[in-house]
């Protein structure tokens, strides 16, 4: 199901190799997106979203509604 994805990480992942803070994104062909950590690489669960979870998710991280968690 993800082994012909595309990954995508922030600019803001350390990806330093020890652990670093590290997720990815994958567009899925069917329009969902597809979340891992990628210091784990191909041995990651894969959380699957639609498009419409994580803009809901994006639209409260951009307001703030989730900071007191980092």
């Amino acid at each position: 199901m993800t082994e012909h994805l595309t990954w995508r990480k922030s600019s803001f992942s350390t990806g330093d190799g020890n652990g670093g803070e590290c997720v990815e994104l994958a567009p899925m062909a069917d329009g969902r997106v597809a979340m891992r950590n990628s210091t784990l690489g191909e041995e990651s669960p894969v959380v699957v979203y639609t498009k419409g979870e994580l803009r809901a998710f994006l639209l409260g991280a951009k307001n703030g509604e989730f900071d007191d968690l980092v």
